[in-house]
């Protein structure tokens, strides 16, 4: 596995109920947005830098998470269109069908809620807006 340097982010962790409802979620997701799952157990699954586990795994102290919001970014409009088509197969509901939504110009994205009620992003910034560098943020 690569270790990288200088994202904002180095890994979350979700605390979910129903770790099979769950797995049969992010899998379904994963599988659409072309990203690879990292490994799983009984107790647990990961991805990248998403680490979903059951209360009583070690690294949980017993405790759920609250209401989260995970945005994954999309290759293009049809990946977020399979992520929410894969998404509503797999147990999730409905928090925004894919659609340009008012973020920015170019902002095509899917919500979903996880079986948890997590808030599950897929978004695609449109071509120009595809690289960091080309994307300036201020407030």
């Amino acid at each position: 596995m690569d270790t990288y340097r200088g994202r904002l982010i180095d890994h979350i962790q979700i605390v979910v109920k129903d770790i099979n409802a769950s797995k049969k979620f992010y899998r379904a997701i994963f599988a659409a947005l072309d990203i690879p799952l990292g490994g799983e157990s009984d107790d647990h699954l990961w991805a990248d830098e998403l680490f979903i586990s059951t209360p009583d795994s070690r690294a949980a102290h017993g405790e759920l998470t609250g209401r989260v919001h995970i945005a994954f970014q999309a290759h293009d409009e049809e990946t977020v269109q399979k992520f929410f088509q894969a998404a509503m197969k797999a147990g999730g509901r409905e928090n925004g069908h894919p659609g340009i939504r008012p973020y920015h110009k170019g902002y095509y994205a899917a919500f979903v809620l996880d079986p948890d009620g997590n808030n599950i992003e897929a978004v695609y910034h449109g071509p120009a807006r595809r690289s960091a560098d080309s994307v300036k943020i201020s407030f």
